[in-house]
């Protein structure tokens, strides 16, 4: 008889570990023995047979700015015509692939539900075991597949709502992710607008550091993600994702570990405004401000509706004693969280088992383009990125606010950054630097109303105004 599959933590263990992880973290043989290992392009080729898939296409060429899905090219085609587009092929064997050379384009089909693709084969919903991590009854019906090609990327962004477990199946992807008090750096906008979604302006590869100065003081988190591996995103912390080998699959299940009613309230104040402003008729409302995976611009009526809605079911959890998101910690003299009691019923710290079977993405020496490439295995950061002491985060949170570079997500909770970043321009940058002469769009007015430090402030007074809280 064959031996079990050996996994490192239970699924109790699991889901606690994930429970109290304050930064990005890799999981090392949590997947022995799932089948959706065995999901490579190929074989979901064959099971997907003729089905039409869309992907999204972008040019290869370096550019100083992201490329946004509403600037991309779409094509619908099977993964059949898409995998002898990789390999080369012309012609009616590509499909609608033909009239993009696989040389000057990048190509991937992203965050398909598996519930869809497949929803003719929902045993193939099995193959996916995130019931390993805890999650009792999840698997591939509540996941996502992604699908690319090398030099596919993913715009940086932070998701509005919890936290995302990822698991590499075939091929590595890199993975760049900035904690959320690095917001400051990263210019946030809305346009394009998705709902889920808050995108940085800067393309953190080649960042045009004229038009985006405070880049120079973000702090990056590098990993390449290797097949059989899980990636744990906490929930606001920023990511770009890039594929580094030739065919790409990843599988994706987004969860909320506690519900965010405030986050809710958040995403409803900022759609009002945004439909708001951006339906508005103008000279410089034309461009194409909506994000393909949002399915239409309600009205300002069923937009207030959604506010009312998130508003109520706000009041509603406080009422109900459900603290949500704010649900106040315990923690002992060097900040770890306290929430288990020994035998006498006293409250003993938890301390994440980081070793060989859990890896921390530690932050780099520093994020420039002669860095970029490396990842955390590649180099030796000069400083220590994990927080040690309820003293160095009260520490780092006063010389946050010394500078003015408090938390852009969460402002009602002083967060203590993982990496010292006061020196956010040089000397020399700063003396290089010109304000160019720029006319104020519509545009421009939305980055700052619909800014997190902003809209945070908006849902408190509305909340206070409204619930009382």
């Amino acid at each position: 008889m064959a031996a079990p599959d050996f996994k490192p933590f239970s699924p109790g263990e699991s889901q606690r570990i994930l429970h109290h992880l304050q930064q990005p973290a890799v999981f090392m043989k949590m997947t022995c023995g799932w089948p959706v290992l065995d999901w490579t392009a190929e074989h979901l080729s064959r099971c997907l047979g003729d089905k039409l898939v869309r992907f999204r296409l972008g040019r290869k060429d370096e550019t100083k700015t992201p490329l946004f899905e509403t600037q991309c090219s779409y094509v619908e085609a099977t993964l059949k015509h898409f995998l002898r587009w990789t390999r080369g092929h012309a012609g009616t064997d590509v499909g609608p692939f033909s009239e993009y050379a696989n040389s000057e384009y990048w190509a991937y089909a992203d965050y398909k539900y598996i519930a869809v693709l497949f929803q003719d084969q929902p045993s193939m919903f099995e193959d996916v075991r995130w019931s390993e991590f805890g999650y009792d009854g999840r698997n591939g019906r509540e996941s996502t597949l992604w699908i690319g090609t090398e030099g596919a990327n993913t715009p940086c962004h932070l998701d509005s709502y919890g936290c995302n477990l990822v698991l590499q199946v075939q091929g590595r992807k890199r993975w760049h992710l900035f904690p959320p008090e690095d917001t400051v750096h990263l210019y946030p906008t809305r346009i394009p607008y998705e709902e889920s979604s808050v995108f940085s302006q800067v393309d953190v590869l080649h960042p045009d550091l004229k038009s985006f100065p405070a880049f120079q003081g973000a702090r990056a988190h590098i990993v390449t993600l290797q097949p059989g591996q899980v990636l744990y995103v906490p929930r606001h912390w920023w990511h770009y994702v890039e594929s580094v080998d030739p065919i790409t699959v990843s599988v994706n299940s987004w969860m909320e570990l506690e519900v965010d009613h405030m986050a809710r309230v958040s995403e409803a104040v900022t759609k009002a405004v945004v439909c708001a402003v951006k339906g508005a008729p103008s000279d410089d409302n034309t461009d194409d401000w909506l994000n393909p995976t949002e399915e239409g611009v309600g009205s300002h009526n069923e937009n207030m509706q959604y506010l009312n809605l998130a508003v109520r079911a706000q009041r509603s959890s406080k009422h109900a004693g459900d603290p949500g998101n704010t649900r106040p910690v315990k923690r002992d003299s060097r900040g770890q969280i306290r929430n288990d009691c020994d035998q006498e019923g006293e409250p003993v710290s938890f301390k994440v088992p980081f070793g060989p079977h859990l890896t921390p993405v530690r932050c780099q020496q520093e994020y420039s383009p002669k860095t970029r490439g490396t990842t955390t295995q590649d180099r030796k950061p000069s400083r220590n990125c994990d927080v040690k002491s309820q003293e160095d985060c009260a520490a780092r949170s006063n010389a946050l606010q010394r500078t003015g570079l408090t938390s852009a997500v969460s402002p009602s909770k002083t967060q203590c950054r993982q990496c010292d970043s006061a020196d956010v321009l040089s000397q020399n940058a700063a003396e290089d630097y010109e304000e160019p002469a720029h006319t104020i769009t519509t545009n421009d007015l939305l980055d700052c109303l619909v800014h997190p430090d902003v809209i945070a402030c908006v849902t408190k007074l509305l909340l206070e105004r409204h619930t009382g809280s």
